[in-house]
C-alpha cells in the first residue's frame, strides 16, 4: 500500500478580510486537496489579520503582524512545521521583496504578478531566483485554462500553419468611473506609481494579454507600438492601452488591453491566424475553442475529460465530463497542481513545469517599461529587450 503524500503547508502574505484574490488562491489551492494552510501575514491591520487566522481556522501564534517576523518564526519551527510554500497577494511593491527574502529563506514562492515594481528589480530578484534551490512561479492565472494549452498544442503541431497575425483584447469596465475616489481599495492603490509601478492598466491586465499572445502564438513578441491614455481626471496611471506588435516568428498583431470599456466584465480573448486557419479563445467561454479553416467548415472544439481531439497538456488539466464547466478557480487550481507536483518530486532548478516562472515575469515588467516608453517617445518603434 502507498504511504499518504503529505499536503504541502502554505502561509500567505496578504490576502486579509475583502481581498478578492486572495480568497480566490484559496478555493484554488484547496481544490484538489493538495494544500493546507498554516500561517500568514494577512493585513497590515491587526484586527483584520487576527480575524481573518480565525476565519480560515488557524491558531493565533501562527497569524503573524508582518511578513518578516512570519519568516524568522516559521524557520525556527521544526521542518515538519514549517511552511514550504509562501503565497504573495500584496500590492505590487511588495512582491519582490517578499519574494527574495522567502527564497533566501528557503521557502518556494508563488506570486501575483508582475513580480516586481519594475525591470531593475526584477533582475535583482531573477538573481535570487536563480541562487535559492527554490521554485518560483508566478499567477498568470489564463495560462492553467486547459483550452488554452489545446491552442497552443495546435499551433505548434501546424493545424493553422504558418502563424501570421494575432489579436488579442483584454476589455474590462470596473475603473470607468473614479471609484479610488468612492473608497475602492483596490481601486485605489494601482493608481499610485509607489505600489503599482509605472503601470497602470497596462500592468494589471496588459501584461495578462501580452503573456497569452506570446504563449499561444509559441512565439516573442520583440517590437511594439504603443499608445495609453487616461480618462479620468486625478488618475496617476493609465486607465486604456493600445499597441501593435511584431513577433520573432514573423507575426503582427494588435493588443488592446482597458479598464474603462463601460459595462464589460472580463472578455479576455485572443484569435491567432496562420496561412492554414485561424483558433479563438474567449476567457468567459473558457470551454470551447473555435477553429477555422480556410476549406472546411468553422468547428468548435469542447473542453471535457475523454474528448479524443484534445492534447495531452489540455486533457490533464481538466477534472471534468464535457458539459461540466470549468471555469477561472479551476485554471488557478491547475497552477498549484503543477506547483505541487514540482515540490513533491523534488524538480531541480526553480521552474515548476507548467507554471509561469521568473523568465515569463521578466518578459512582463519588460512589455510594461517598453509599451511606456515607446508611448512618451518619438519612436514608432520600440525594441522589446529584457535588460535595462
Amino acid at each position: 500500500m502507498n504511504a499518504a503524500v503529505p499536503k504541502i503547508r502554505m502561509g500567505f502574505v496578504g490576502g486579509g478580510e475583502g481581498a478578492f484574490i486572495a480568497k480566490a488562491h484559496r478555493q484554488a489551492a484547496g481544490l484538489d486537496g493538495r494544500f493546507e494552510l498554516v500561517c500568514g501575514a494577512f493585513s497590515r491591520d491587526p484586527l483584520n489579520n487576527q480575524q481573518t487566522g480565525a476565519a480560515l481556522g488557524l491558531p493565533a501564534s501562527r497569524c503573524y503582524n508582518d511578513w518578516r517576523q512570519m519568516l524568522e518564526a516559521e524557520t525556527a519551527l521544526p521542518a515538519e512545521q514549517r511552511l514550504e510554500l509562501l503565497v504573495i497577494v500584496t500590492p505590487n511593491h511588495l512582491h519582490a521583496p517578499v519574494a527574495s527574502e522567502a527564497l533566501s529563506a528557503g521557502f518556494h514562492v508563488f506570486s501575483e504578478k508582475p513580480a516586481a515594481l519594475n525591470l531593475a528589480q526584477l533582475l535583482d530578484l531573477k538573481q535570487v531566483v536563480e541562487r535559492s534551490n527554490r521554485l518560483y512561479g508566478l499567477a498568470h492565472t489564463y495560462l492553467g485554462y486547459p483550452m488554452v494549452w489545446q491552442a497552443r498544442d495546435m499551433v505548434r503541431s501546424g493545424v493553422i500553419g504558418a502563424v501570421r497575425k494575432v489579436i488579442v483584447e483584454y476589455p474590462q469596465g470596473w475603473l470607468s468611473q473614479d471609484v479610488a475616489g468612492q473608497g475602492n481599495k483596490q481601486a485605489a492603490w494601482r493608481d499610485l506609481p509607489e505600489q503599482s509601478g509605472i503601470g497602470g492598466c497596462i500592468g494589471d491586465i496588459g501584461t495578462h494579454a501580452f503573456s497569452l499572445a506570446e504563449f499561444v502564438a509559441d512565439q516573442s513578441i520583440n517590437r511594439l507600438c504603443a499608445m495609453l491614455s487616461v480618462h479620468i481626471d486625478g488618475r496617476q496611471l493609465d486607465d486604456d492601452a493600445s499597441m501593435l506588435f511584431k513577433m520573432a516568428g514573423g507575426a503582427s498583431g494588435v493588443l488592446i488591453a482597458s479598464q474603462v470599456c463601460a459595462g464589460e466584465e472580463n472578455p479576455l480573448k485572443i484569435r491567432v491566424y496562420g496561412d492554414k486557419g485561424g483558433l479563438e479563445w474567449r476567457q468567459e467561454e473558457p470551454a470551447s475553442l473555435i477553429h477555422r479553416a480556410l476549406d472546411q467548415p468553422l468547428r468548435i472544439l469542447r473542453s471535457g475529460l475523454g474528448q479524443p481531439w484534445l492534447c495531452d497538456a489540455a486533457s490533464q488539466r481538466m477534472r471534468l465530463p464535457a458539459g461540466h464547466p470549468e471555469g477561472y478557480l479551476e485554471a488557478m487550481a491547475n497552477l498549484y497542481g503543477d506547483f505541487a507536483n514540482a515540490i513533491r518530486g523534488h524538480v531541480a532548478g526553480h521552474d515548476a513545469p507548467g507554471v509561469p516562472g521568473i523568465d515569463v515575469g521578466l518578459r512582463g515588467m519588460a512589455f510594461i517599461e517598453t509599451a511606456i516608453a515607446n508611448h512618451r517617445g518619438d519612436a514608432k518603434w520600440t525594441e522589446l529587450v529584457c535588460h535595462p
